[in-house]
């Protein structure tokens, strides 16, 4: 077999190769997970308060 005929492995041309454009985005359906931490967060002061 002549791989030398056959090419190199199709690059994908359309992905960008960093995530910021993934910032600020919360996969569909699940909560903001920073959002359910700062209620945990204020749930345990109180807790710690009263």
């Amino acid at each position: 077999m002549d791989y030398k005929k056959m090419g190199g492995p199709k690059k994908n041309g359309g992905a960008p190769r960093h995530g910021e454009h993934k910032v600020g985005e919360t996969p569909a359906g699940k909560p903001d997970p920073k959002a359910e931490l700062l209620a945990r967060m204020k749930k345990a002061a109180e807790a710690r308060k009263g």
